[in-house]
């Protein structure tokens, strides 16, 4: 570390003697940037520092604290440090504690995270360490008790590790609302945020400003150090067309891994990290210690690998994003990212793993799973070398999340409408609430809402005499302690054969009976968007999806060529809109395509040749005939969930066009529909209207009336309703299973959605899946984009570009050696077809 000028020479005279002979020892001086934030604290202000990975942000956050309490003279809990991740806590704790004894400093510091033991965090209340390092819903938690003015009124300093992490989901929404109340029990707190660069800085300094407010907040900036260096896998081995393992790349990734000292491969899913870590150690002849950690292993095993990591006794980590966070494993030489990046932003906190040292370059190798991936791959590395973001921005808040913590507060102390109002609208997510929105989250609080006031169970809090709501019972502040929180675990749901409603006697609305053989379990957001009839594979055949009951979903075999919905091991990631908009720009602009390897060139010509390009504001739609059947395939580059909504609502008029709509499949870049009606006669003559089946008018009753026909509604109802407390999953001393939970929600959901539709909760529900699962905001960006710019282009056999999502269209579901070789000849087939041979 080092710094230099007046800054270091005004503010380092006044750091004690203790903290300036740590740093002499090493012959370390603090950075400017530190310096700066120790320069914001001494003048009674907040401050967030955006800095690269590698910058000493932790020890920029705590340098205040550490000079606030070098002297020993300040009882209870000084500083309180939150961070998204519990290792990331023990880490900080490892590393903050080193320094402060090395310094001889009176100083205790210690973690509260859900695994410390209950008797420390009890002793914690009432006799807590100088510094807590903590997680938001331990926050949550602690403010609950009646004592927390107690805890917390001695509080001075704030840090926030990893925001830009935690602003954009709901435990940013509940950070915010605790950041808020402890504002209000520590008058004097100051905030230090800590992030990683972000695309809009001043939207995260406000953040933090608004709960401390009128006190300033400085926005600190540190520009990365040295540039990273950045390279896509020149590979002698063909890139395929389609697919997502990068198998063709092991080899090579064994001698990158071999040629280096410790080596990162992030990878977008589980699925993902596990083939490629089985494929990695199917090629290990020289017995190299090469590890896997993703969040489905057990945490025993986590912590394994993450000891042998700081220990430097790896050579490889397999890893997915459970390790994109600042958490200081040790020296890792270099980072592989295996298959797209997805973003900008999430590729630089990537590449910042590397080194870990701000004034050496961080080395990046890119490995694309596919040609679409290579054109990914190559605008991730141009943002990456221009230090572009593309980070997400903070989120408003969640009426459900709000619903929690006032619940919270009512178990701390009786509150009135107008005071827990002034203070929750000082929480930068809820800044715009109305108090007509807050007196009905209140009353949905206190009685369950219209629907619900009739039953006892929902009724939590009561008015009193004097205007202040308090709690009905101590029964309630239990059941909310036990169920705190935001993160819901996605449920598993069973798979149940049974009959088709026709090949069953009596009337075809007639009831499905519970027996059945169980076919396996499947993740319950799979059947999220199916619609009864929808088809797909499971277990290597084709059946029918006949209707949810409970945690099972029923369904019969099905007799058809194709299934309308395939199954899908693909990434969570969507693509961002940033690096879709260089994707299009890429492949519009062949003069950009001199920096791609000579494979994918000739792959783009091709598509040149058969078809056309996609411009990059317009969307090219391609119709062909392939066997007994008409395809429509387009590209709108706009992330799978996009996609996928966009294909429930194209078929949807598509059916009322007559044009007799099979199914769909949605890729991160493409989109596939396929049918029984000849498409390009009927554009020909003027039976169907790409600008009117495109138009934005399907993000209206199109949209609503699929709504009101999914199973999407409802899963997300439970989620919401599990957030806002009006179904518990714990008890004292039990677990609701699964199916309890289920059918509770659903019948609470019956319920509101007949009798209140605008529940506060519907209106939650509704908020959650326009922005998660559907993205509709985005879709309704693409379709502003393309409006009067579609190209039609008709074909008469399958185009270039068409190949990767048409291999998804009937996709066994084979596992092993065969699924490559599966895949390999299906492709191929297509590719064959494609190129005219």
């Amino acid at each position: 570390m080092c710094s230099d000028g007046p800054l270091f020479d005004h503010i380092s005279a006044d750091l004690p003697g203790p903290i300036k002979d740590w740093f002499a020892r090493r012959s370390w001086q603090p950075r400017t940037h530190q310096l700066q934030m120790l320069e914001a604290a001494d003048a009674g202000e907040s401050a967030l520092l955006i800095a690269p990975t590698g910058a000493g942000k932790t020890l920029a956050g705590f340098l205040p604290t550490l000079k606030a309490l070098s002297a020993g003279q300040h009882e209870g809990l000084h500083t309180l440090y939150i961070s998204p991740l519990k290792a990331l806590a023990v880490d900080v704790a490892r590393n903050l504690i080193n320094p402060i004894d090395e310094m001889g400093l009176p100083i205790k510091v210690e973690t509260r995270t859900g695994d410390t033991p209950s008797h420390k965090r009890q002793r914690q209340r009432y006799d807590p360490p100088h510094v807590l390092l903590t997680t938001p819903e331990q926050l949550a938690l602690l403010i609950s008790h009646p004592d927390a003015d107690r805890l917390f009124g001695s509080v001075k300093r704030l840090v926030l590790d990893e925001l830009h992490a935690l602003v954009t989901s709901k435990r940013g929404e509940l950070l915010s609302l605790g950041v808020a109340r402890l504002a209000k029990l520590a008058p004097d707190l100051q905030i230090s945020a800590l992030s990683a660069t972000v695309a809009q800085p001043e939207l995260l300094r406000d953040w933090i400003a608004r709960p401390v407010s009128p006190q300033k907040t400085r926005l600190v900036t540190m520009k990365g150090g040295a540039a990273p260096e950045l390279n896509i896998l020149a590979s002698e081995d063909r890139v395929p067309w389609a697919g997502h393992s990068a198998a063709y790349a092991i080899p090579e990734l064994y001698d990158i891994i071999k040629q280096n000292g410790t080596t990162l491969l992030f990878v977008n899913t589980r699925s993902q990290a596990e083939m490629l870590f089985q494929g990695l150690w199917a090629f290990n002849e020289d017995d190299l210690p090469i590890a896997l950690h993703h969040g489905s292993l057990d945490v025993g095993q986590r912590r394994k690998v993450e000891s042998a990591m700081t220990a430097g006794e790896l050579r490889a980590v397999v890893c997915t994003s459970t390790l994109d966070l600042g958490i200081d494993w040790g020296d890792v030489d270099l980072v592989v990212q295996v298959g797209a990046p997805k973003g900008a932003s999430r590729m630089l906190q990537r590449i910042g793993r590397a080194n870990h040292r701000l004034d050496e370059p961080s080395r990046a190798v890119f490995v694309p799973s596919n040609r679409f991936e290579v054109l990914e791959c190559e605008a991730a590395l141009e943002a990456v070398s221009e230090g572009t973001q593309d980070s997400e921005d903070p989120v408003s808040g969640g009426l459900d999340v709000l619903a929690q913590h006032v619940l919270g507060m009512g178990c701390a102390a009786p509150f009135t409408t107008e005071a827990l109002f002034e203070e929750i609208t000082r929480a930068w997510p809820y800044s715009d609430l109305t108090m007509s929105q807050f007196k009905r989250v209140v009353e949905f609080v206190a009685t369950g809402g219209y629907a619900l006031k009739t039953y006892e169970r929902f009724a939590k809090l009561r008015l009193t005499e004097d205007g202040a709501w308090r709690i009905s019972n101590p029964r309630v502040a239990q059941q909310y302690r036990l169920n705190i929180g935001t993160i819901i675990e996605e449920p598993m749901v069973k798979v149940r054969l049974v009959r088709a409603r026709g090949q069953r006697r009596g009337a075809s609305t007639g009831p499905i009976g519970r027996g059945g053989r169980v076919l396996g379990e499947m993740e319950e957001y799979f059947f999220n968007q199916l619609a009864p009839g929808d088809t797909f594979l499971f277990g290597g055949e084709i059946v029918a999806f006949e209707m949810m009951r409970e945690n099972e979903a029923y369904v019969s075999r099905a007799f058809s060529e194709a299934p309308r919905i395939p199954s899908y091991m693909g990434g969570k990631f969507p693509l961002s809109t940033f690096l879709a908009d260089r994707v299009r720009r890429i492949i519009s602009t062949p003069d950009d395509w001199k920096v791609l390897p000579d494979q994918v060139r000739d792959w783009l010509a091709l598509q040149r040749d058969v078809s056309v390009l996609p411009g990059r504001e317009s969307l090219l739609v391609e119709t062909f005939p392939r066997a007994d059947k008409h395809y429509l395939v387009c590209y709108p580059f706009e992330g799978r969930l996009a996609h996928q909504t966009m294909g429930m609502l194209l078929t949807r008029r598509l059916e009322r066009a007559r044009a007799r709509p099979l199914g769909f499949v949605a890729s991160e870049y493409a989109l596939a529909i396929w049918g029984l009606g000849d498409l390009n006669a009927m554009i020909r003559m003027g039976r169907l209207s790409l600008d009117d089946l495109f138009s934005e008018e399907m993000l209206g009753d199109d949209l609503e009336e699929w709504l009101d026909e999914s199973n999407l509604m409802r899963r997300t109802f439970r989620n919401c309703a599990m957030i806002a407390g009006l179904i518990e999953l714990r008890h004292p001393g039990k677990e609701k299973t699964g199916r309890q939970m289920t059918m509770s929600a659903d019948l609470i959901y019956d319920v509101l959605y007949q009798h209140e539709p605008d529940h506060i909760l519907i209106q939650a529900t509704r908020r959650d899946a326009s922005r998660g699962l559907l993205d509709v905001d985005r879709l309704g960006q693409c379709l502003q984009r393309i409006r009067r710019h579609i190209i039609h282009k008709p074909l008469d056999r399958i185009s270039p570009f068409a190949v990767p999502v048409m291999l998804d269209i009937g996709k066994e579901p084979i596992f092993g050696e065969g699924r490559e070789s599966a895949m390999a000849e299906a492709a191929q087939e297509l590719i064959r077809e494609a190129s005219g041979r």
